[in-house]
C-alpha cells in the first residue's frame, strides 16, 4: 500500500513540477513542444503494451485475447464517450501573434483546456493504479513512470494560456496543481478495484490500457505532427518508447 501511495503521489506530483516548470520557463518553441510531448507518447505507448495489455493477455487464461481486446476497446470507446459528452476543448487556437487570448472570453475557452486535460488524467491514474494488482513491481513501475515523464511536459502547456487569459501566478499553479490531484484519486480507484475482485485484473489491465492508446492516437501524435515537425516528433516518440523498454528490461 506504502508503494501505492508513493506511486499516486509521484504521477500528480508530475504534474505539478511540470506546471513550476512551465511558471519558471519562457514559453518554449512549436518545435521544442512537439519533441517533448512526442517523447512522452512514446513513453505512454511503451508503458500500455508492457505494462498493460502484454499483462492482461498473461492473466486472461482461456480466453486471454478476447479479454484483452475487448478491454482495449471498451476504454478507448469510455474515454471516446467521455470526449462527446463533456464539453471541454483539446487545444487553444484563437490567440494572437504572440500566443495571447484575443478577448476576456478566451478566459473560458482556457478553462475548458484545462478541464480536457483533468478528465484523461483519471483514467491515465487508473492505469497506473491498476497496474500493481499484478504484483509484478517492474510492470507497475514501467506505468506509473511512464505516466509521470508524460505529465510534465503536460503540466508545463497548461501554464501558458491560463496566464495569457490574465489568471494569477498563483491561481494558475493551483489550478495545474489540482489536475494532478485527478489523477492521485484515480490512481487509487484502480488499485482498490482490482484489489476488490481479482478476476477483473485481465480486462482492468486492457481497458487501462486502451484508455492509454486513445489519447496517445487521438491527441497526442496529431497534436505534435500538426506544425510541420513530424520527423523530429516521429523520431522522438521511438526514443521514448526504447527508453521505456529499456528500463523494464533493467529492472526486470
Amino acid at each position: 500500500m506504502e508503494l501505492v501511495l508513493l506511486t499516486a503521489v509521484g504521477v500528480g506530483g508530475a504534474t505539478v513540477l511540470g506546471a513550476l516548470l512551465g511558471l519558471l520557463l519562457r514559453k518554449p518553441s512549436h518545435r521544442t513542444q512537439d519533441v517533448v510531448l512526442s517523447f512522452a507518447a512514446g513513453v505512454m505507448l511503451a508503458a500500455a503494451v508492457v505494462g498493460l495489455v502484454l499483462p492482461s493477455l498473461e492473466l486472461g487464461g482461456k480466453y486471454a485475447l478476447l479479454v484483452t481486446i475487448a478491454g482495449i476497446f471498451c476504454g478507448a470507446v469510455c474515454l471516446n464517450l467521455i470526449d462527446r459528452l463533456v464539453p471541454h476543448l483539446h487545444k487553444i487556437n484563437e490567440t494572437d501573434a504572440e500566443g495571447h487570448p484575443r478577448s476576456n472570453e478566451q478566459l473560458n475557452r482556457v478553462l475548458l483546456f484545462v478541464l480536457a486535460i483533468a478528465i484523461h488524467n483519471l483514467p491515465e491514474g487508473i492505469a497506473a493504479g491498476v497496474s500493481f494488482g499484478t504484483e509484478n513491481m517492474a510492470q507497475a513501475f514501467t506505468v506509473a513512470g511512464g505516466i509521470a515523464l508524460q505529465n510534465i511536459p503536460e503540466g508545463m502547456v497548461i501554464i501558458a494560456p491560463m496566464v495569457a487569459a490574465g489568471v494569477g501566478r498563483g491561481k494558475t499553479f493551483l489550478i495545474a496543481a489540482l489536475t494532478g490531484l485527478v489523477e492521485v484519486v484515480g490512481t487509487f480507484l484502480g488499485y482498490f478495484a482490482v484489489n476488490l475482485s481479482s478476476a477483473i485484473l485481465p480486462f482492468a489491465l486492457a481497458f487501462a490500457g486502451g484508455t492509454m492508446l486513445y489519447v496517445i492516437s487521438d491527441e497526442m501524435i496529431p497534436e505534435t505532427h500538426a506544425h510541420g515537425n513530424e520527423r523530429s516528433a516521429t523520431y522522438s516518440l521511438l526514443a521514448g518508447f526504447c527508453l521505456m523498454l529499456a528500463f523494464d528490461v533493467l529492472l526486470g
